[in-house]
């Protein structure tokens, strides 16, 4: 019953583009009109339906910010391939295809009372800004700062979003190159500022996600992993981007899970990765 409810949930509608600029080399930012921002969630994604019809698969890119009246949809997205090569030609106005809401966000609920790392790294960094600014919205309806939220940023060099993220708390950032912030990945920048927290909320490559779920079990602390894998429905049909998992799938009866619907976020005890 709940797979069916989630299911009732998702729907395909023609969105239209409200903006669209180049923020980074080849990673575009672009806010969307459309009924879906009603019913999003950090963590969770969208599909958006290429024109051209060579390009047949949707291609699923995460939810970065809802706007205040939740009538728009903000993306960040890595130019990667032919169909986010269209998107990024799109102008204010344009009509596009989009599928959603998709998959299972964050748990909130995990962080209250808190101190939390939001990590991202690289086209992982989206999704952090809308949940770092539903955790500041929960500090301040129960009269707190934000100094529990720890923003940890992880870049090859070129920075993104970092500013829009500083509202909601405190940005550390790395770099591989070293020009801004660590050098080196997300665990330099954890070590160099002496971080110490209880609960982790993550997505970028899956290197990345490896050494945060080593560091949560070594430190005590819960981690919640946003797997990035390639999908082709992108609504569980096609089994496409399935990962290992400890329990067993009720709907394949393998040790595998579904990302677009049972994920992307796991908690990382969960995963086999």
């Amino acid at each position: 019953m709940e797979e069916k409810n989630s299911m009732e949930k998702k729907r395909k509608e023609t969105a239209v583009v409200y903006s669209q600029k180049e923020t980074a080399g080849g990673i575009f930012d672009m806010w969307i009109s459309t009924s879906l921002a009603k019913n999003a969630h950090p963590g969770q994604f969208i599909s958006i339906y290429p024109k051209n019809e060579a390009t047949l698969l949707p291609r699923p890119i995460s939810i970065c910010e809802v706007d205040e009246r939740k009538e728009r949809l903000r993306i960040v997205y890595r130019v990667a391939g032919q169909g986010t090569k269209e998107f990024s030609g799109y102008k204010q106005g344009d009509n596009i295809s989009v599928l959603g809401i998709l998959g299972n966000g964050f748990p909130l609920d995990a962080a209250e009372g808190k101190t939390v790392f939001l990590m991202g790294g690289g086209i992982g960094i989206p999704p952090m800004l809308q949940l770092a600014k539903e955790l500041a919205m929960v500090n301040q309806k129960n009269g707190r700062d934000n100094s529990n939220i720890k923003i940890i940023l992880g870049y090859r060099s070129e920075l993104f979003l970092h500013e829009d993220l500083k509202q909601y708390g405190e940005v550390y950032i790395a770099t591989e190159d070293g020009s801004t912030g660590s050098k080196g990945t997300v665990m330099n920048a954890i070590e160099d500022n002496h971080l110490k927290g209880d609960v982790i909320f993550s997505c970028g490559p899956m290197p990345m996600l490896r050494a945060i779920k080593e560091y949560a079990a070594e430190n005590g602390m819960t981690a919640y992993l946003s797997l990035e894998e390639r999908m082709a429905c992108g609504v569980g049909a096609c089994l496409g981007c399935v990962c290992k998992t400890k329990e067993v799938d009720h709907h394949s009866f393998v040790h595998n899970a579904r990302v677009c619907t049972d994920g992307p976020v796991y908690p990382a005890e969960e995963v086999d990765i």
